[in-house]
């Protein structure tokens, strides 16, 4: 077998993995669509009030997907058919959305911290004026502290001088001070060592982007070397052609 060959069965076996991904892609994102609610809820609590309601990662997903699957095709059909136009037009296609991916990586990184300021001044006046009397926020609230045993946004003085605290004084939520048997005052909750939400939602999210990280360098590894070996073939087709 010429190199040319193993050239074009390359080429094959770098769709059929693009192709695979945006099949899963599309999967995910019907996945999203109809557990996106419980995904949100379990993951990110009452944070997910303003970002996974906000965000349509379900058609995203399903988009980009469907991209992937046809780019699969194309690529495969190029390769099969010897076709200069196909092999072009694949290579130019992918550039494009490895491109995009980098632009969005980066956009990420940089605007990490802008987002993170956004949950900060959006949770503080939450706790203070519409916790205690927001009936399903103040469930949200309780639930996200119970289930990642934090307590506020930073820490339990999110809460002195609210709305809650002058309607029960200054009793805190169990989670403040551990989920311990006794009464969570703001004495107890000031020798407590529990961290704010805050912190602990940062180390949720720092692991699923390590994780998307590592996926989308996987992604980008067969995109390049698809492009690296589409253009071969082209450049061999049109020297050959010539």
């Amino acid at each position: 077998m010429g190199f040319f060959e193993f050239a074009k069965v390359m080429m094959v076996v770098y769709n059929l993995l693009i192709l695979m991904a945006g099949s899963g892609l599309i999967a995910s994102g019907f996945w999203v669509q109809f557990n996106g609610d419980v995904l949100g809820s379990s993951l990110l609590g009452v944070f997910s009030v303003n970002t996974v309601n906000t965000i349509r990662v379900n058609i995203f997903f399903i988009i980009v997907g469907i991209i992937m699957a046809l780019l699969g095709l194309l690529g495969c059909c190029g390769a099969k058919k010897e076709s200069k136009c196909l092999l072009i037009m694949f290579f130019s296609i992918i550039a494009i959305i490895l491109i995009s991916e980098l632009t969005i990586g980066i956009f990420t990184v940089i605007y990490s911290s802008y987002i993170g300021n956004l949950l900060k001044s959006w949770a503080k006046p939450v706790l203070q004026n519409q916790y205690g009397s927001d009936f399903k926020l103040t469930n949200q609230w309780n639930m996200t502290m119970t289930k990642l045993q934090c307590c506020g946004f930073n820490n339990y003085t999110d809460f002195v001088g609210s709305y809650y605290s002058k309607l029960y004084g200054e009793i805190y939520h169990s989670s403040c001070c551990a989920n311990t048997t006794i009464i969570c005052t703001m004495e107890n909750a000031r020798n407590s060592t529990v961290q704010g939400c805050f912190k602990k939602i940062e180390k949720t999210l720092d692991d699923l982007l390590y994780i998307l990280g590592a996926t989308a360098a996987g992604v980008g590894g067969i995109e390049i070397g698809a492009m690296l070996v589409s253009l071969y073939l082209f450049c061999y087709l049109d020297k050959d052609a010539s």
